[in-house]
């Protein structure tokens, strides 16, 4: 394009030069000025152009070679133009409101082999975080996120506050009912075992007979007040064991020495070995399931997960309320980047048009655009010559 440009040049140069050394006939002198006009303006749009990108002649003319001298003032221009004509949260909502992502997601996620993709990528996804995790990194968040906190925090009064809402409920009875029929049970199938308490309790000097006889007769009143306690729910024993378990429940809330002897249980069982090995295994445990389920196509999960995106698809596509709730979170998220981080990502431009050497940045703008400029100096080559021609047939015609 370089060369076609100058090439018009020439021509006009030519054209000039024999139109001058040939003058006679009265329509040379408007060839003449044409040519003449045509030189004038390819030369003034080679400068033009030439100016951008260097020194035209390396001549050091004010204003020339813009493009490398003013290579941070442009990239300064180009972040403020991004920032207020695309990064401003006026725009950004607009654009997100027109785009309609959260319909466009819902029609897509619906369609069951979309959201087979989905749920396989999840997959991925979450087995090679499971896999890249250390292992003892991991179980010590675990020890530090469960024994810690239960460590911490006070059993008594929530252990309290618990109990006393059960039993204001009556949800208790159920397991008053369950122990006093196993009560009742482990009496009536253990006659022998009653029989050998009064015998190893009665005087050595007693005769069998009155042991077989008293023995007979504990057992029989036992059972006889077991079944009475198991089959009468207003039984004094029934209502002692509510008593009794109001006050501890209170006591558990109030008591300092109560409320001490939780604490001390609660250091013996989150101490003990067996407890100790369930939370150190809980990671190795959680672990190995989430990579069986992961791998599986069939797993319950992976299932779940499918079909929740299913479902989420479907929501999107044809719940209005839902999805104008989906789009005002994604237009505020969007708002809130651009407006609290819009210096951070304007500033990428402006450090990478920074960074840039200002001959080789020239030179690639000159690359991509040069063959348009080109145009230009062609065109001035041509309109010179046009309004060097209307000039002087004016003038003629005036003068």
């Amino acid at each position: 394009m370089k060369m076609v440009a100058a090439g018009f040049l020439v021509l006009a140069t030519v054209v000039y030069v024999l139109s001058g050394i040939f003058a006679g006939p009265v329509w040379l002198g408007y060839v003449h000025a044409a040519a003449e006009a045509s030189m004038v303006g390819a030369l003034a749009d080679w400068f033009a152009v030439t100016a951008l990108f260097r020194r035209p002649l390396g001549l050091p003319i004010p204003h020339t070679a813009l493009i490398p001298n003013r290579k941070n003032l442009l990239g300064a221009s180009l972040g403020d133009f991004v920032g207020n004509n695309f990064l401003s949260e006026q725009v950004v909502r607009g654009r997100l409101r027109r785009a309609e992502i959260s319909k466009r997601v819902g029609v897509w996620l619906s369609q069951r082999d979309n959201a087979l993709r989905i749920t396989s990528e999840l997959a991925n996804v979450a087995r090679g975080v499971v896999t890249v995790l250390r292992d003892e990194d991991v179980q010590a968040v675990v020890e530090h996120a469960i024994v810690q906190r239960l460590m911490a925090i006070p059993w008594g009064p929530p252990l309290g506050k618990l109990l006393g809402q059960v039993l204001a409920d009556g949800s208790h009875h159920k397991l008053v009912d369950l122990l006093c029929d196993r009560a009742y049970e482990w009496v009536r199938d253990n006659h022998a075992a009653v029989q050998r308490v009064v015998s190893d309790r009665s005087p050595s000097w007693s005769p069998k007979f009155v042991d077989s006889l008293l023995a007979d007769r504990v057992y029989n009143e036992i059972l006889g007040f077991a079944w009475s306690v198991k089959t009468d729910v207003n039984h004094p024993m029934r209502e002692a064991v509510d008593r009794f378990l109001i006050d501890f429940a209170g006591d558990l809330q109030t008591d300092p020495l109560t409320m001490e002897r939780a604490e001390q249980v609660k250091h013996q069982v989150l101490t003990h070995p067996e407890v100790q090995h369930v939370i150190g295994t809980t990671w190795e445990n959680a672990k190995r399931m989430l990579l069986d389920a992961a791998e599986d196509p069939s797993s319950e999960l992976r299932k779940r997960v499918l079909e929740g995106l299913i479902s989420l698809g479907e929501r999107l596509e044809t719940d209005d309320s839902m999805r104008d709730k989906v789009e005002g979170w994604l237009e505020s998220g969007a708002a809130y980047v651009v407006t609290h981080y819009r210096a951070e990502i304007l500033t990428l431009i402006t450090d990478t048009v920074e960074r840039w050497d200002a001959e080789e940045t020239s030179r690639k703008i000159e690359l991509q655009v040069g063959r348009d400029l080109q145009f230009i100096r062609i065109n001035g080559t041509v309109v010179g010559a046009l309004a060097g021609l209307v000039i002087y047939a004016c003038s003629q015609y005036l003068f």
